[in-house]
Parts: structure tokens; sequence; C-alpha cells
């Protein structure tokens, strides 16, 4: 069974960056989506940005020009690069992954890490 697993979380200041690693065991490029979700307690988990071969797709307007997705096949690892971070950005990160095509719908995604606090506070 293929394995995930985040790092990078912690505690950050308004404005500043973090970069998360999604480490998969197994990683393949082409036949996989990887997907980056956040969760706050109380709330659903969401979908916040998700790389395929077919590129790059954003699920929040509020992570545009902020954040973006790099590939490091060396350490067969997905990377969340955050920038500019502000309070609503306060979560914890989990990193999953699908065949094919990528999909906000979390129910669509069969694998997970374990999730990374990201917490914004000044």
């Amino acid at each position: 069974q293929v394995q995930l697993k985040e790092s990078g979380g912690g505690l950050v200041q308004p404005g500043g960056s973090l970069t998360l690693s999604c480490i998969i065991d197994g990683f393949t490029e082409d036949y996989w989506a990887i997907g980056w979700f956040r969760q706050v307690p109380g709330k659903v988990r969401e979908g916040v940005i998700c790389n395929s071969r077919h590129g790059i797709t954003y699920y929040l307007d509020s992570v545009k020009g902020r954040f973006t997705m790099s590939k490091d096949h060396t350490k067969s690892a997905v990377n969340l690069h955050m920038n500019n971070l502000n309070l609503e950005d306060t979560a914890v990160y989990y990193c999953a992954r699908r065949l094919g095509r990528c999909s906000d719908n979390k129910d669509e995604y069969r694998a997970w890490g374990q999730g990374t606090q990201v917490i914004v506070s000044s």
C-alpha cells in the first residue's frame, strides 16, 4: 500500500513563507495526481492545489499567486511552496494521491498522509 508522509509544518509569522514536503512511496509521475488539502477544526477538509501530468490546478482563489507546487524526483517528493502566508492559512495540511486527473473531491483520493500543522501567527 502506498504511503505518503508530510513534513515541513510549523509556526510562521504573517507574510512569511513555508515549504511543505510530501514524500511518496512508489511515486510515479505519469499516472498520479497529488493534491494538497487543508483542514481546520470544525470544518470540512478542503482542496487547496493539485499537480498532475496535466499541470497545476488551484482550488482556492485565496492561494493563487502565493502557493505553488514542485516535484523532487530524487526524493520521490512533491512540495508545496507557500508564500505571503496569512492567518487564514492556519490549518493541518494533507497530501493525497489519486489516479489520473486532479480533483478537489477528497473522497476520490485513496492514499493520504498523516498531515502536518501550519500555524500562522504573530
